[in-house]
């Protein structure tokens, strides 16, 4: 795996295996899925935007599939390559491909390349796939989970094709906020991810070696009745997998405080509000500006020859 220069930074003391537990159960995280789907579909619309007719697709951070189906009718074409950490989360994801799978086999005879879609279980930091070999990466809240995301880049940008596209999204520092503020009046441990701002996220694309990255954001507000609905979803997304987590329970006073304040924060339609900040980025690998051997390559259009 190619790395950055400088040492690998940590978003935060991320527990990967406690991660992978935690999406371990795909009918624990289903509830909260609306909330990827609406991510995907806007993440769809910036794609459409730009012009690709890719061979081989990657969605790194698949979960249960759902994205998996919407890039083969993108792009029914091409090769559509799924990777989660978590074995319950692969195989929910060949749901997907089998529901499909006519189709594949009928584009398999059509077509000289290989397409349809194949899932795997794995790191997508340490992706089991040849440099060069991919045309798209796609991650859709996936990239806040890893604690190393300049080395996620890295080697992403490792297995892009020159001039191929990464697009993804994650969530931003704004995330839970109300969540935040209410359980530091209950105690001072931390519950809730240190999402990585944007602007470090573009840092970490350029020292990676990706070209003319782009990022934004936007705030999503999620409405509900109850603390206990707003807390089932937090789980659902994923809860808390910092290797800081106190484990021990919460008292009862403490949790009531938590409880207490959102009480207090309700808004003015009566409804408990969460806000999502969700950051999305996309960034092309260019051309290698240097040989293996550190020669510099200098490119330059030859003119035209005028018509006769």
């Amino acid at each position: 795996m190619e790395v950055p220069a400088k040492p690998p930074k940590l978003s935060a003391p991320i527990d990967q295996a406690r991660v992978r537990a935690l999406f371990g159960r795909p009918e624990r995280v289903a509830p909260s899925d609306f909330l990827r789907r609406e991510i995907a579909s806007r993440m769809f619309d910036r794609l459409e935007l730009i012009k690709l007719a890719p061979q081989r697709v990657l969605d790194a951070g698949c979960g249960a599939g759902a994205d998996l189906a919407l890039l083969q009718k993108s792009y029914p074409a091409a090769h559509i390559v799924g990777i989660d950490a978590a074995e319950a989360m692969a195989r929910a994801a060949q749901g997907p491909a089998a529901k499909s799978s006519s189709l594949n086999q009928l584009l398999s005879k059509l077509l000289p390349a290989k397409s349809g879609i194949d899932t795997l279980c794995g790191d997508f930091a340490e992706l089991p796939l040849g440099p060069h070999s991919v045309d798209l990466v796609w991650s859709n809240l996936a990239l806040h989970w890893h604690p190393q995301p300049d080395r996620v880049f890295a080697e992403w940008r490792r297995v892009l094709r020159v001039n191929s596209l990464l697009m993804f999204s994650c969530f931003g520092p704004d995330t839970f906020r109300e969540l935040r503020a209410a359980f530091a009046e209950a105690d001072l441990a931390p519950h809730a991810l240190p999402f990585v701002d944007m602007h470090d996220f573009g840092d970490q694309l350029v020292e990676a070696g990706f070209s003319t990255p782009v990022l934004d954001m936007e705030v999503i507000t999620v409405t509900y009745d109850t603390p206990q609905a707003l807390l089932a979803d937090v789980r659902a997304l994923g809860g808390n997998p910092l290797g800081t987590l106190r484990r021990g329970l919460m008292g009862k006073q403490a949790w009531r405080r938590m409880l207490d304040t959102l009480e207090k924060n309700r808004r003015a339609d009566g409804k408990l509000g969460l806000t999502f900040e969700v950051i999305y980025g996309h960034a092309f690998r260019p051309a290698p500006k240097t040989t293996s051997k550190g020669e510099a390559i200098i490119r330059f259009d030859l003119p035209r020859k005028p018509r006769q």
